[in-house]
């Protein structure tokens, strides 16, 4: 079932259309990659589903139940890290985590919450206004994980995060989604959501581009792959063979190795292959898939976008470091 309905939600600053006509569900179990430039609404799309801003219209419900008149209730149930999350100085970071245990009435043991995300011993018992990036980054998701949430939102989860703490991340959100958590969250490290997403959906000027796999949105947009072919020697003869072969883009000779743009299929990567052997001149190959980052970009920066209506395109029809739209307070995990 869906644990997230957001059905045309739009939503205004003024003139501004931060979020507009969006809808979108996301399973129960999932762990669902949010992406979009910045300012393209996400973080008012995750503030509208949490109740922490109205929307203008359009409606979000969460476990079945409508943020705008069950949020306490929604919230409890819910495991989240909000970008700017508000830390209090005086506090050291085992009072932090202890604190949302006592609001949520939870049994966690805080030291293992804390174990958990890598603060060490000495850490966490300074008081977080001396804390780095990356030390506040990891207690707050230590507070977001009290009570076993049902729902862990992250808004840009990697800001200030090294990387042994990136690869915490990745293990933490693989844990909870093992556990039968819903992850949905939102960031700019595009290869952490590639990690960890079953997911996806692109956000472009607040309307939903694409959403899907990512396989599936490499297919759509015919992302393809690169195949580096090493070679004995490159006669043009075999170059034009090549370039002759269905669904490929682009040849380049380089350094005793050719290098094929082409969509992606197994049959066009093949027929390359095998002219390379029947002229007796095959060494080696190598493929490198589009990632996340070639299809995000395709989608952002290419015509991709060019026909997005209000039911976006493609696949989307049917169904990220700094604040990146219009805000509303985020307040300490537990405070709802």
């Amino acid at each position: 079932m869906s644990v997230i309905e957001i059905d045309g939600l739009t939503k205004q600053f003024g003139d501004v259309v931060a979020v507009d006509d969006l809808s979108l569900s996301v399973e129960g179990g999932e762990v669902f990659g949010f992406l979009g430039p910045n300012g393209a609404g996400k973080s008012t799309t995750i503030n509208a589903m949490l109740d922490f801003t109205k929307p203008s219209s359009g409606a979000v419900r969460v476990f079945g139940r409508d943020t705008r008149r069950e949020s306490v209730a929604v919230r409890q149930r819910s495991g989240l890290l909000l970008e700017g999350y508000g830390a209090y100085p005086r506090l050291t970071g085992r009072e932090h985590v202890q604190h949302a245990i006592d609001t949520k009435d939870a049994d966690d043991d805080p030291d293992a919450l804390l174990d958990r995300v890598g603060l060490d011993e000495a850490a966490r018992e300074r008081r977080a206004g001396g804390y780095s990036k990356g030390m506040r980054q990891r207690m707050a998701i230590a507070v977001a994980l009290v009570g076993d949430p049902d729902l862990l939102v992250l808004d840009e989860p990697s800001t200030g995060l090294d990387p042994n703490g990136a690869r915490m991340l990745r293990e933490v959100v693989t844990e909870e989604a093992d556990r039968g958590a819903t992850v949905f969250f939102s960031s700019h490290i595009l290869e952490q959501v590639e990690a960890v997403a079953d997911r996806i959906g692109i956000l472009l000027d607040g309307r939903l581009a694409a959403v899907g796999e990512v396989e599936e949105l490499r297919d759509e947009l015919g992302a393809g792959a690169t195949l580096s072919v090493w070679l004995s020697a490159v006669p043009d003869e075999l170059l034009a063979e090549m370039r002759a072969v269905e669904g490929v883009r682009e040849v380049t000779a380089r350094h005793g190795r050719v290098e094929v743009d082409c969509d992606g299929r197994g049959e066009t990567k093949l027929r390359v292959l095998n002219a390379a052997a029947d002229a007796g001149l095959f060494e080696d190959f190598a493929v490198r898939e589009a990632s996340l980052s070639d299809v995000f970009s395709k989608y952002t920066e290419g015509d991709a976008s060019e026909g997005i209506d209000g039911d976006a395109s493609g696949l989307a029809a049917g169904d990220a470091s700094n604040r990146d739209d219009g805000g509303s307070a985020t307040p300490m995990e537990g405070d709802a």
